[in-house]
Formats: C-alpha cells, sequence, structure tokens
C-alpha cells in the first residue's frame, strides 16, 4: 500500500480526509484488536473518558487546565478540529508538531500493513493519540469521545480514573436514538466496571439512564445537581458563581467567558477532579486559578472586536447560545450569521434564532463541506421573518466580509451554527493575519 509512506503534512492531512474511501465502519472488536496489535499504548495511563451531547470539549478543556494548576503532564484528544488537525492531540495544552504528527502516522501505517485491516479516520487519529500519550509519558489522558460511547473508538480502553458524562440532548439520532434516555444510554457505555462516573442531574431521564448503566457496572455516581451551581454575577467578559463542593461546601469561581452554560461545564468538571484527587492538591486557590484561566476556542468567543463565534451546532446548543447572548449585556444592534451542515435540524435551529427577536440582520451561507446545508433553503427560511433584514452568500467568506464591511459602530456580530463554520472564519482570519 504504497500510498501510506507519505512524508509531508499536507499528504498525510489529505489522506487522512480521503480515509473513508477506503475503510468502512470498525465494529469494536476491529478496534481493540488493531490497539492491541500496536501494544496498547497509553494504557497504562490514568484515562479520564469524556462522553455527552454537548460541552464535551469545554469539560476537557477545563480538566486540562485543573491538571496543568495541579502539577501534572497530560494528554488530550479532542474532535473535531477547527483549522488544523494537530488540534485533536494536545500534550500539556499545546498541539502536536506536524512533524511528530506525520511520525505517528507512519506508525499505524506500518499497522495497517501487517494487519490488513484499515482503521477509519477518527481511529487513526485516536490511535495516534494514543501513540504520542505513551511516549509523552502524561500522568493523564484526556479522551473526548467522538458520536457516541458504547461503540465508539475510544472505548476500546479497559479501565477510567473518571467518566464523565455531559449533557444529553437530541442529537445524531439516526445512530443514537431518538429519545434522551436511549442517547443517554448509549453514552453512558463508557462507564467501565467498578470506575466511578460524574454527571448532571438534570435532565433526569438522561441521569436515571446513566445511574442504571453505573448499577450494572457496580460503579458509583456523582452527579452535579442543578442547585449545586448558582450563578451569582455576569461579568464583562466573565462568570461569578457559586459551586458546591466535596470539599468546601459552596465556594466562588469565575470562568472568564460570556458563555453561560460553560459554568456547568466547569462545575462538572471540577467535581470530576474532586473524585480522584485529594483535597491536598486538588485546592480551592487552585480550582479557583485554574477556571479563570481556562479558555476554550469557538464558544462565544470574541474572535475581533463586537465579533463573536460560538460552536452551537444542535437545538440544545441553540438554546444555550441564545440564553447567552440575552444576557451578555449589549445594547446595540445585533446581526447573525448562520451555516450548518445538512444532517442536522439546522432549519429548526436558524428558526430558534431568528424567532427571538434578538438579531436585525441575519446572513446566511454556505459551508466548504460536501456536508453543508443548503444556502438556498436556509435563505428561504430567513425569508418568513420579515422582522429580520435577510442577507444571503454563497461562502462564509463573502457573508464575513458583507458583514464586517456593513457594520456601525454599535453592532455586534455573531456567528454561530456549527463548528465548521468557526473553523472557516478563524482560517479566513488568520489568512488576513499573515497576509
Amino acid at each position: 500500500m504504497e500510498r501510506l509512506f507519505l512524508s509531508d503534512y499536507k499528504e498525510v492531512e489529505k489522506y487522512l480526509l480521503d480515509v473513508p474511501r477506503f475503510t468502512n465502519k470498525s465494529t469494536p472488536g476491529d478496534t481493540e484488536a488493531f490497539y492491541r496489535l500496536l501494544g496498547r499504548p497509553g494504557s497504562g495511563r490514568k484515562i479520564i473518558h469524556v462522553a455527552g451531547t454537548n460541552g464535551k470539549g469545554s469539560v476537557c478543556s477545563y480538566l486540562s487546565s485543573l491538571l496543568k494548576e495541579c502539577g501534572f503532564s497530560y494528554g488530550m484528544f479532542t474532535s473535531p478540529h477547527l483549522v488544523s488537525m494537530t488540534e485533536r492531540i494536545r500534550i500539556d495544552g499545546t498541539c502536536i508538531r506536524q512533524d511528530e504528527f506525520v511520525r505517528m502516522f507512519h506508525i499505524v501505517s506500518k499497522a495497517i500493513e501487517k494487519s490488513g485491516h484499515h482503521p477509519t479516520f477518527f481511529e487513526l487519529l485516536f490511535f495516534m493519540a494514543m501513540l504520542r500519550f505513551e511516549e509523552s509519558r502524561a500522568d493523564y489522558i484526556i479522551l473526548e469521545t467522538g458520536l457516541g460511547g458504547r461503540l465508539d473508538a475510544t472505548n476500546c480502553m479497559e479501565r477510567s480514573a473518571v467518566s464523565i458524562i455531559t449533557d444529553i440532548g437530541l442529537d445524531h439520532m439516526e445512530y443514537l436514538g431518538d429519545t434522551i434516555t436511549q442517547i443517554a444510554g448509549e453514552k453512558a457505555g463508557i462507564i467501565k466496571k467498578g470506575c466511578p462516573v460524574v454527571c448532571h442531574e438534570e435532565p433526569a431521564a438522561a441521569a436515571q439512564a446513566i445511574r442504571k448503566r453505573a448499577e450494572t457496572q457496580g460503579s458509583r455516581v456523582y452527579a452535579v445537581a442543578e442547585d449545586d451551581v448558582r450563578i451569582l454575577e455576569k461579568q464583562k467578559k466573565a462568570i461569578a458563581f457559586s459551586y458546591k463542593s466535596g470539599y468546601y461546601d459552596y465556594i466562588s469561581l469565575i470562568v472568564s467567558t460570556d458563555a453561560l452554560y460553560q459554568v456547568r461545564n466547569a462545575a462538572i468538571a471540577v467535581r470530576a477532579l474532586e473524585v480522584i484527587l485529594p483535597e491536598t492538591v486538588l485546592t480551592e486557590e487552585r480550582i479557583r486559578s485554574a477556571l479563570k484561566t481556562a479558555r476554550w476556542e469557538g464558544r462565544m468567543e470574541e474572535v475581533l472586536p463586537e465579533l463573536y463565534v460560538d460552536g452551537a451546532h444542535n437545538e440544545d446548543g441553540i438554546r444555550a447560545f441564545l440564553k447567552s447572548v440575552r444576557a451578555d449585556g449589549w445594547t446595540g444592534g445585533r446581526t447573525l450569521l448562520f451555516a450548518a451542515v445538512e444532517d442536522k435540524r439546522y432549519g429548526s435551529m436558524l428558526s430558534q434564532l431568528l424567532a427571538s427577536g434578538l438579531f436585525q440582520k441575519a446572513a446566511v451561507a454556505g459551508l466548504r463541506t460536501r456536508r453543508a446545508a443548503s444556502a438556498e433553503e436556509m435563505y428561504g427560511i430567513l425569508r418568513k421573518y420579515p422582522q429580520v433584514c435577510p442577507v444571503r452568500c454563497e461562502d462564509v467568506e463573502s457573508a464575513l466580509d458583507k458583514l464586517r464591511e456593513e457594520q456601525q459602530e454599535d453592532e455586534r456580530i455573531y456567528a454561530a451554527g456549527s463548528l465548521y463554520l468557526v473553523g472557516e472564519i478563524k482560517a479566513i482570519l488568520n489568512k488576513e493575519g499573515s497576509e
């Protein structure tokens, strides 16, 4: 298989993007067998396994900041990436270098040659990540699942220090089920025998499904109840809140973001580390410092003055995004830039945004992916809301140019609907910065 012997990062990246042409969906047995062939890299490390519908990446970010503040080394595997594939594999907060990325790919390639089995795109990146984490001798490995949990490639790990289930919502229903209970059950498939579990108490249907799985595995559940977290004050680009700690009762903390939903994500990350770290290590001062300094791209992120991007990409995410916009204190005009992929319920998402009354102008555009939702169909939805000034553009770059050109001093632009949209905007701005 000569095509696997690639020496340039761009060649490897292109090959990985073409992987669906070379392989079919693997079974858990296929994944486990290939992982054994690689020598089970990283399996001796302490694994923090994260599944859920929304908030996985943010929880991983808060976990990484907390571990760093406590003096631990860590590897972190997340998806998707925004601009570069190297973002998916990080060691102590730094993305893997391109030459390391290529080297890990070559190790996996040799195993493909030997076994005759070709992993999926996600599996390839997961195996590459575990190889690099083994090399780094990280104290902890943070693994974010891809689509689900039970059948996810990351679930080939035999044990975890703690399993985390973030917010559960109705997404990927064609694969995971069409109810909260079914989806939560699939996500809870990451729970290992005797390993602790952290989740939210709400929604109740999700918590019940998670507890049911935990009971069969003999695993204790440490849930974050709704009244364990109380928002105290919305500050400028920060949120002060109190958290009911397992160590200190209620403590006052701050997250540096305009996104109200990040308070829940920060709380579940703290609870997870309280389960596995002693009070003498995870001190109140370290928790406070770690949360205040933590950042995760694409979540109510101000990428330019008065230009915000948010990775909301399903109906629950859009509701959380709107809640944050309502509370952000902006008194000027608001403009929306929306783009989505076709396998999401983008019509409902866009309708929620337009019916909110928060936006005076809205633009829709097609994404640069085969999965892009039709700009024409989205524009048809937009035209049903005459109170919103409609703007139609064929692509994100032209839409962004037009909105920025017309932007007034008292106007703020918000982009939401897909992480692909966030990635395209960041790539455009990076290109501008390098010119």
